[in-house]
């Protein structure tokens, strides 16, 4: 019980210097004894367990400082070079563990008092790429300490720190395929109190330049003291020399697409007067609805008031087109109504009226018990049954 109280929202303070590599590993064992159940003493448990780091009141960290943990089982590790504007003031980052087998979680503050550091900054800054290394590796204390002392024994300063570190894939760089243990590479800036060295100056002379632009490895005298452990790669190498950075402030010339300086922006002020927007919301719904209205009236005026009507156009159509379109509507409508019930009459624009010879009316050519369903509905005077002869001249006598 003792154990557990003691470590759960537990404050750490830590004091980096600035301008200083910053590191801080979370330890995945710090962590296992504030999930329940708890462990017995000598008993081992291997829960994934993964973190999340933010500043206090803010959802992120600050800019400076990255977090990185590879795996649910692997350690996290807080990291990054503090800033000159810090100092003096804490910075409080939340931790908040979570146990991805029980889904608990447990939390402890990092209180970070950054201090300000002596000769700050280092006027000489070199940084190296390192290509067969990941970031979490190169922030192992011995890892880094075994770079620091091959960098020192090339250089030979007094004082020697490690001002920062950054993944290669936060530069730009591509994640490696999987194959033969590939890294992502790192970027690790040192600096010094003593100018470089003139085995690092060799990268800068026109042979070596030359070889890196046709993508070939330059010369090296001192490229086998770090060959054994890490390998560097010399045309990535920066060489910084702050004493003699100039200002390279310019005077702005104005010309073509560069406006004129407006001076410092003034907000307006709260003691405006408050506008009301009911007239001119009346004139915006107002002037529209009128134009859709005027336009509507003269549309049903055109539709409606002006129709001829149908007296009138058959006043202007001559009267055979009229008997004509009478007649065809009239046969129209009686095949029609034929069709829906095939036992009645035939239509009587089928039907002869007038005898062919005399001239008489004959009666319709069938009774009405005729099977007329099995009758043509049109036949030639060669096809009926009860066609009339012509009566022959008798002789007198």
């Amino acid at each position: 019980v003792y154990t557990i109280f003691s470590k759960v929202h537990s404050d750490r303070n830590v004091y980096p210097s600035a301008g200083v590599l910053f590191v801080h590993v979370l330890e995945r064992e710090y962590f296992k004894g504030e999930f329940p159940p708890y462990p017995k003493p000598g008993e081992i448990s291997n829960d994934p367990i993964t973190f999340n780091t933010n500043l206090m009141g803010y959802p992120d960290r600050p800019g400076w400082l990255r977090y990185i943990q590879r795996t649910p089982y692997s350690d996290g590790v807080l990291y990054g070079s503090p800033t000159a504007e810090n100092v003096g003031k804490p910075t409080i980052i939340e931790i908040t563990a979570y146990n991805r087998r029980t889904f608990e979680t447990a939390r402890h503050n990092l209180i970070i008092n950054i201090m300000s550091a002596e000769d700050f900054p280092l006027p000489y800054q070199a940084e190296f790429f390192i290509k067969n290394m990941n970031v979490e590796e190169m922030l192992a204390s011995e890892v880094l300490g075994d770079f620091l002392g091959a960098v020192k024994n090339v250089w030979q300063p007094e004082r020697l720190n490690a001002i920062n570190i950054t993944s290669a894939l936060d530069r730009g760089g591509r994640v490696p395929l999987p194959i033969n243990d590939m890294k992502e590479g790192v970027y690790v800036m040192v600096g010094a109190d003593v100018p470089f060295s003139s085995c690092l100056r060799e990268v800068e002379n026109p042979q070596n330049q030359l070889r890196c632009s046709q993508e070939m490895e330059p010369v090296i005298t001192c490229d086998k003291k770090f060959r054994t452990q890490f390998y560097i790669d010399w045309c990535k190498i920066s060489l910084v020399d702050k004493t003699k950075q100039v200002s390279t402030y310019q005077e702005v010339i104005r010309g073509e697409g560069i406006l004129p300086d407006g001076g410092e922006y003034k907000p307006p002020s709260d003691s405006l007067k408050s506008r009301d927007y009911y007239t001119d919301f009346l004139i915006t719904l107002a002037v529209p609805s009128a134009v859709a209205l005027v336009l509507f009236l003269i549309l049903a005026y055109i539709m409606c008031c002006r129709r001829e009507g149908v007296e009138k156009r058959n006043m202007q159509t001559p009267d055979i087109q009229l008997v004509h379109h009478s007649a065809i509507q009239k046969s129209t409508k009686e095949l029609r109504d034929m069709s829906k019930n095939r036992e009645i009459a035939w239509p009587l624009s089928t039907l002869p009226v007038f005898h062919p010879v005399t001239g008489e009316i004959i009666p319709p050519l069938h009774t009405d018990s005729y099977e007329s369903t099995n009758m043509p509905l049109m036949e030639t005077q060669q096809n009926l049954p009860h066609q009339t002869q012509i009566p022959q001249q008798q002789t007198t006598g």
